[in-house]
Formats: C-alpha cells, structure tokens, sequence
C-alpha cells in the first residue's frame, strides 16, 4: 500500500506540470491608428473558446497548443492569424496591415457582408473590371463578367437603352404588350433608389422600344463597384421592389489621406461591328428580271427603275458603307481630385463625353458629369458621415429614324446620294438620307444626393440615417422640316408642312431611410440585428405638345410660332412608399450562419384594401472547412454550403393603374373638350409575388488560389399583373387584373476562378462563369380562350413564338407549303401556328483573364451566348421586289435545283406568292441558331516607370470592345432587342492616365 501511495504522488505532479505546460493564458491589447479598438474577437485555431475585446481594447485568452495561432477578427479590418509561440503577452495593431486583407467585402444594400459569411447570392464587380473602357453605360462593361445576369445591348446608336435580366423574366408584362416592362430591376445608387426610365415619347423609330436606360447618366469611372443581388436572402430586405434583382452601385471615394489628383483622356474610333453580305448589282438585276418573267410580266412598269433603264444598271453603291459605314470618333476627359486627413476625406471628379456617329453626319451624344463625396470618422470611429452627389447632363442628337433597314434594302444600282451642287438628289427616287433633315434631341438633367451618418452611441448599438434626393428633368423634341419630302410634291415645298414635337418630363424623389443596428459577440456566438424604415415620396410632371406649320424652319423650334397648335394632356403623378424592415444575423462558431430578413411594404399604387403586403427570407450557411477534420487540409482552403428561401415583390406598375382615370378627348362639342374614360377602376389590384430558392456549394482550393461556386434556383412568380379581356360593350378590350399565373425561371450557375500563376513578375488570373437558364409557364386559368393563347403555352417557356410549320415548297404551284394542323384546307393563324420556338438563351456567360508582367497588364473578356433568335426571313421583303437581299436568296427553288430554300422569285404582283411569303416570315425559317461569341473587351496597359516629385505614374493604355464575333446567325447582328436597329459597334480606344 504504501509503494501505491509513494507511485501515485509523482504521477500526479507529472500530469499537472504537463498540463501547466501545455495550457497558459494568454493577454494583449488590440490597436488602430494608435487607439484601443473594441469588438475585437480573439480565439485559437482550431478551438471553439474567444474573447472580445471592450473599450480599452485589452483582452485575456486561455490557449492550449505549444505553438498557438491566434485569430483576430474584426468587421472593419478582416481576419488576422498570428502565430505567438511561448508569449503570454502579444498587442496587435491592425491598421498596418489593413492595406494587405484581401478578404471580398459585399455590399448587401443595407449592410456589408464578407463573401465567405455571405448566405445570399451577389455578384460584384470592381472598378478594375470597368474602368477605362469605351463604353458610355456601364452596363455594357459588365456584360459577361456575372453569373445569371444576361445583359442585352438594344442598339449601336448612342444613349438607347440596355435589356437586363436577372435570373431569367419574372413577369408577363413586358413593354410591347402593356407599354411597361414588369421586368425591370431595381437600381440604387449610393443607398438612393434611382427610379424607372423617363417616358420616351418620340424616340421609338431611332431607339428601340422607346428604351433611354437610367444608368446612361452614370460615369462609368466614377463607380468603385456594382453589386447585383440575385437571391431571397439578398433581396427580400428590398421587399416589393426586389423580385427582379437589384443592382447596387457605389461610387468611388477617397481611400486615404494626402492629396492625389488624376487626369484621365481616351480617343475612341467605332465602326459596326458586323454587316450581312448583300447581292451585288448583277446578282441583283438578275432577280429582278426573273421574278417579272415568273408573274408574266414583259413591260418593265413606269415605276421600276432598276430594271427599266432610268438608272445606271452598271452602278453598285455598298449601301451598308455609305449609309452607316462611317467611323465614329469619341473623346473622353475626367480629372479627379480627392485627399484629406486621417479623419476627413474628400473627392471630386469632373469628366466630360462626345461620342459621334456611323451615320458621318454632325449627331453627337454629350454626356457631362460631376461627381463629389465627402467622408469623415471621428477619432473614436463611433461616429460617421458620407456625403455623396452626382450631378450629370446628357445631350443627344441624332436622326429621327434609324436607317439600318434602308441600308440593307435599297437598291444596288440605286442613284447618288446628291447632285453635283451638294442637294440632295430626288430623280426618281426616294432619296434615303433626306432623313439627316430632321432631329431627334433629348437633353436630360439629373442629380442625385445622398447622406449616411452613422453613430455607436453604445457598444455595439449603432443609430443610422440615410437619405437621399433624386431629381431628373427631361425634355425631347422631334424635328422634321419640310426638307425631308421630294420637293416635286407640295409637302416639300414649304415650311407650312413642317412639324416638331416637344416632350418635357421632370421628376423629384425624396427618400429616408432610419436604421438601427446591434452587435453583439460572446464567446464563440456574434449576433447583428439591424431595424429599419423607408419613406420615400416621387412626384413628377409630364406634357408634351406639337406644332405643324412654320412660316419658315427657323422657327421650327418655337411652336408659339407654329400654324397649328396641339397640346397633350398635362400629366402629374404622385407616388409613396413606406416599408418597414428587420434583419436578423446569428453566427455560431465562425461555422454556422443564419439570416432571416423581412420587409412591410405599403405602396400607393395598390388599391386600399391590398396596400400592403410583406416579404421575407431566411438563408443559412455552413463553412465545413472549419471543421476539425478539414481544418488542417492542405488542398481544401475554403468549403461552404448555403441556402435559401423567401419571397420578394413588384409594385412597378406605374401609378394609378387601379384607379377610374380620363383622358381630354381630341374633338370639340359645341365649344366645349370633353372627357373620355381611359381605364377601368379595380379595387381588387395586387402585388405580383415572386417566391425565390436557392441551394449553393462555394468551395477554395489550395489557398484560395482556384475558388468554385455552384448554384441552383428556383423563382417562382405568381398573381400576375396582366390584362383581363373584357367584351367589346364595355367600350374597353381589357382591365389590369391579378391573374393566377404562375411563371417558374430556374437554372443553374457556375463561377470559376484562379490565380494559375503568380510568380514575383508574372501574374495570370482567370475567372469563368456559365448559366443555364430556364422559364415555364406552370399555370395560366383561362388561357386557351384568350387572346394570350396566341402568345403563351401551359408548360412551355414564356419567351416563345408559335409559328407555321414549313414543309417545303410545293412543286406543284412553286410556293411555300405549311402544315394544315386543322385540316380546313387553308393556312390561317391562330389555327396552323402551333409550332412553338424558345426565343433566348439556352446558356450564356463569360471568361476573363488578366495578365500582369512587371509594368505591363493585359485584360481579356469573351462572352458568348447560346440561342435561338428570329433571323433575318422574319423581316425580309418578298425577293424578287425593288429590295436589295442577301446573298443566301440565290439558293431559290427551281425544277434544276430542287432543294432551294426560296420558293421562285416576284415582284410583288402575284397575290398568292405574296400570301405564301408573308406566312414564311412567321414559319419556322424565321427562327434559327443566334448563338455567338464575342471578344467583348481586351485592353493593354503599360505603366511607365516615374521618378518625379510630383508625378507619381503615368499609364498608357489601348482598349478593344466588340473587336472580333463568332456566330453562324442570319442576320446583322446576333445581339438584339428588336430587329432593324443599328447593331453594336465595335470600337478601338486610345489613352493616357497621369497621377500627381
């Protein structure tokens, strides 16, 4: 017994001195800019036990391991690992290694998120991914680079609008058939909401869909970062405005203190990027000819000049070069000022835009831009203000009508342009730039105000309040002087004959936004609640007026002085909006995350008994690689897998669209105008509602050096806002009503990205990403007895086209045969159209590179798009007419070349093969494969090296957008809205950036 009790007693001592050895507390205090710094989480790796620092920023921590790696993490400064070794004091000070955290910081609108803590779906893009480039909407810089954002460029002509879908369109409406995009998604700038586009009235035959996007007033260089909220994690916080997306944008500001002025200046050169290949004036006379033989024709009519003799039948003009084969030139200049002290920062930029036209006539697109931020931090960081505004003028001038599509058609042999005195040239012909007559101008005046203050009245309790102003002022003139009409008809004689429209359009949005946030960190558990308010008030004005009949053209912008006077209804609208929102933040051991978010919304555009409705979203996240088994994995770096679930809303409807409006009718009785109803009231008018799901996969691999993200969604939009048809005694075809049909977009994205190579010289990273998309129509009651029938098909995609079945030609009669699906011996629509084809993209996406090599750094961006689009037979004239074709209408059927693709040529005379090709047009030939794949953008930079004491750098750099496309499509131009518009230009850019 006593030998037990001598053994047992060094026994003990041993393991309590390898215990000492091996537990040992450890303290410090944490700093920044010399101060204490509070809420600082300290913990060992691998150990699920923290401490946090308070006010004198000290904090005490029991560690385990001989060698102990300490993690200190704050929300303003990242993550920091220190390996301590045998010290039982270790003070750290963050601010000296703030600059090297490269640790993706995401804005989520109303608060920040580290990428790797994020349970929602945003994509970012930087400033170093768009500046600099020739483009003068940033939407166009961002084509390509983001995951489930397909972006589409409507026209080549300066200042016309961009079609942005994010994940997919969640709404029936569009503009074509209820004159307003359901679509659209929400942008804010700088915590302000910017609003929908201004209402176009007299740009629609020069700018597709009457389209001016709201972002064309934005420079894209003053922009530091554009984040895209995808998810209901990210977006249900945004309640009934977030069901299509939201696109946040944050301009730049100042980083540090000092001053720092740069002078940045471009010249650009843009031609079209792609033209069709036309017959020449052989190949054309030669159809000419043979489609009067095919309709017996023998007598050339009067009218034909082509064939007739009256023009030169061996003259060729490339229509396409002299039309809209012109080089348009762009300059670009912007200089900033920004510095300040420690605590205060500023910045200013002023930048100014010309870019001409392909049309080699005096149009220019101005755009003139301001921009300035003011920032400051109390020495005790509690307090915060940011000043922002953006005051920008845009001016555009251009022709009323595009003239891509008389480019295409006019004849080969058609005569000059002008007369050896510089007129115009009008024998015989219709002359087609008699059109750089008239005027398009729309001048658009905005500014957008915004202020953040912020104030940690308490540890961890912080009150803010952010407001914001957004006024637009807009007014567009349509001229056409008498100078566009042949001079031989009386119209173009005189002045009495000329018109111009005036469209005037202004906007005021106030906005406040009170906020309250919470931090609270114990232990291993961090909890952020955030509660808020929005009021926002919109008021705006619109009216418009024509004038015809001048005494002279000089006159014509003054329509005081026109003959005849017409004055539109005067317009004003009010809008408001309130909304109260809720976040809710729980992090477990930097592993697990939860996010739940919710929003009441109250818009004035519904009726009283549906004027509010509420939103909500959860989402949560798991970071599996911090767990104990794959801490210490060398290939894995990062692992998280994430979810979410909620609803978001859409109140874009316009204004009192529930409401018994009237119109000012266009007769007089007896003296007196009266009115006529306009719209129907509908009390019963609700929110479309969008339910959203989403799972992901993120995964790092050897240090984050190859990084993976895979997601799969599921949006689902239902109460549908579309027209209810009512029967024709009711004096209206439709009311907007709430229907019960549902809409489903899903798809999945994958984003891929690296750093192959990154050597002391050379580094090469890469990103990839790819989308596949997918709609349905799940349910639609009533359909098949609607007109919608023609237009939407239960279980098919919403962007679909039903069309005749091609079958071939007949060789019988010579002309286009279809499939009689209702055996009534004739082809007639809607019976035989019921061939559907999905419009759209199967997939699309992007792949970028850059390059850097000492003092050199070369981008590289493709984006590519998979799709069927309507070709060029949807739109083309009967061959065999006085139209110039492209060179695929040589393969025509004959009895000698059986398999032609264009039944025998007319020239428009014979009633049955004009039937025959009008029903071609909506075949199935008029759909086809628009895939392609772009080089979007590549540019070069040399940094030059400089030693001077107040030049700090100069780079010297040359850009290429739309440069170079692959694509087998039928037509001018894969990328399109609405076909016949001046396609994408490709542009070469040229630039200088000095830094003092």
């Amino acid at each position: 017994m006593k030998l037990n009790q001598h053994l047992t007693i060094p026994i003990i001592l041993l393991l309590c001195s390898q215990a000492h050895a091996q537990t040992r507390t450890v303290s410090g205090t944490v700093t920044a800019d010399g101060r204490p710094l509070a809420g600082v989480t300290v913990s060992e790796e691998g150990r699920d036990e923290a401490a946090v620092t308070g006010v004198s920023g000290t904090y005490q921590l029991t560690v385990q391991n001989d060698n102990p790696v300490l993690l200190f993490r704050h929300p303003n400064f990242g993550e920091r690992r220190e390996e301590i070794g045998d010290q039982i004091v270790f003070d750290l000070s963050l601010e000296e290694k703030v600059s090297e955290i490269k640790e993706v910081v995401l804005n989520a609108g109303y608060y920040e998120v580290k990428a790797k803590e994020s349970t929602g779906s945003i994509s970012k893009v930087t400033a170093k991914d768009i500046e600099n480039q020739p483009v003068t909407n940033v939407l166009s810089a961002v084509q390509g680079r983001m995951a489930g954002v397909n972006i589409t460029q409507n026209s080549g002509t300066a200042g016309s609008g961009y079609d942005i879908q994010i994940r997919g369109r969640n709404s029936l409406r569009t503009l074509t058939n209820s004159g307003m995009d359901g679509n659209t998604p929400l942008y804010v700038i700088d915590g302000v909401v910017l609003g929908a586009e201004m209402t176009s009235l007299f740009s629609g035959t020069v700018l597709p869909l009457r389209s001016i996007s709201p972002l064309n007033a934005v420079n894209p260089n003053d922009i530091e970062s554009i984040e895209i909220l995808k998810d209901a994690d990210a977006t249900a916080i945004y309640g009934s405005r977030g069901a299509n997306g939201v696109v946040l944008i944050t301009t730049k500001k100042s980083r540090k203190a000092g001053l720092e002025v740069t002078l940045n200046t471009s010249y650009a050169l843009s031609t079209v990027a792609s033209k069709m290949k036309l017959l020449s004036t052989e190949e054309y006379l030669g159809m000419r000819r043979q489609a009067y033989a095919n309709d017996g024709v023998t007598a050339y009519p009067a009218t034909a000049y082509d064939v007739n003799g009256a023009w030169d039948q061996n003259r060729y003009t490339d229509w396409q070069k002299v039309l809209i084969g012109n080089t348009a030139a762009a300059s670009d200049i912007q200089l900033s000022l920004k510095g300040g002290s420690a605590g205060t920062r500023f910045l200013i930029s002023l930048a100014h835009k010309e870019q001409g036209t392909v049309l080699g006539q005096d149009y220019r697109y101005t755009v003139n831009t301001m921009a300035a931020n003011l920032t400051h931090r109390s020495e005790d960081r509690k307090f915060t203000l940011n000043f922002t505004n953006m005051l920008s003028g845009t001016k555009n001038n251009v022709v009323t009508e595009d003239v891509t599509a008389k480019a295409l058609l006019l004849s080969p042999n058609a005569p000059a342009l002008y007369k050896e005195d510089s007129s115009l040239n009008w024998d015989r012909f219709a002359n087609p730039v008699a059109i750089y007559n008239t005027n398009y101008l729309n001048e658009n005046l905005q500014t957008v105000n915004s202020l953040n203050i912020s104030w940690e009245f308490l540890q961890g309790l912080r009150l803010k309040l952010s407001g914001g102003v957004n006024y637009q002022d807009f007014e567009e003139w349509s001229l056409r002087p008498n100078t566009i009409y042949n001079p031989a008809f009386v119209t173009g004689q005189s002045s009495a004959y000329s018109s111009s429209s005036l469209n005037t359009q202004r906007r005021f949005s106030l906005m406040a936004e009170p906020q309250l946030q919470w931090n609270y960190t114990r232990a291993i558990h961090r909890l952020e609640i955030l509660l808020g308010g929005t009021f926002q008030s919109d008021a705006g004005k619109q009216s418009s007026m024509k004038g015809t009949g001048f005494e002279t053209n000089a006159f014509i912008q003054n329509i005081g002085a026109a003959k005849t006077k017409t004055v539109s209804d005067e317009i004003r609208s009010e809008y408001r909006y309130a909304a109260a929102f809720a976040r809710v933040n729980w992090q477990y051991a930097h592993k697990y995350i939860l996010n739940l978010s919710g929003r009441r919304d109250g818009s004035s555009r519904f009726g009283p008994d549906n004027r509010f409705a509420d939103f909500g979203a959860v989402g949560a996240a798991w970071l599996f690689s911090k767990e104990p088994m794959l801490a210490e994995n060398r290939w894995l770096s990062f692992g998280k897998l994430r979810a979410s679930y909620g609803s978001a809303g859409s109140d874009n409807i316009g204004d009192y669209q529930y409401l018994d409006t009237y119109s000012v009718a266009n007769l007089i009785y007896n003296g007196v105008t009266g009115i006529i109803p306009s719209r129907l009231y509908n009390p019963a008018f609700s929110w479309e509602k969008t339910v959203k799901l989403e799972a992901a996969l993120e995964l790092g691999f050897l240090k984050d050096r190859l990084n993976l993200t895979a997601a799969w969604y599921r949006n689902r939009s239902s109460n549908q806002l579309v027209g209810y048809q009512l029967p024709g005694m009711t004096g209206f075809t439709s009311v907007l009503a709430n229907l019960d049909a549902t809409v489903e977009n899903t798809g999945i994205e994958i984003e891929l990205s690296g750093t192959p190579v990154s050597t002391g010289s050379l580094k090469w990273n890469t990103a990839f990403n790819l989308t596949v998309p997918r709609s349905k129509l799940l349910a639609f009651p009533g359909l098949e007895g609607s007109t919608y029938a023609n237009y939407f098909v239960v279980g098919e995609p919403t962007n679909l086209i039903k069309l005749y079945r091609l079958e071939g030609i007949d060789p019988a009669t010579g002309l286009y045969r279809f499939t009689d699906f209702n055996g009534d011996g004739k082809i007639t629509a809607p019976e035989d159209t019921k061939v559907s084809e999905h419009l759209g993209p199967r997939f699309f996406g992007g792949w970028s590179n850059t390059l850097e090599y000492r003092q050199w750094n070369l981008a590289v961006l493709l984006q590519g798009v998979s799709q069927k689009s309507l070709n060029y037979n949807y739109t083309m004239p009967v061959p065999g007419g006085m139209f110039n074709q492209p060179v695929e209408v040589l393969d025509v059927w004959s009895a000698a070349n059986p398999g032609g693709t264009y039944m025998p040529y007319t020239a428009g005379g014979n009633a049955a093969a004009n039937t025959a090709h009008n029903n071609f047009r909506n075949s199935t030939a008029a759909v086809s494969d628009g895939s392609y794949l772009r080089l979007k953008n590549i540019q070069l930079t040399y940094r030059l090296p400089v030693q001077h004491r107040y030049l700090s750098q100069v780079s010297i750099y040359v850009q290429g957008q739309n440069l170079l496309t692959w694509t087998k499509y039928y037509g001018p131009d894969p990328e399109f809205s609405v076909s016949g518009y001046l396609p994408p230009l490709k542009t070469v850019a040229f630039g200088t950036e000095f830094n003092f």
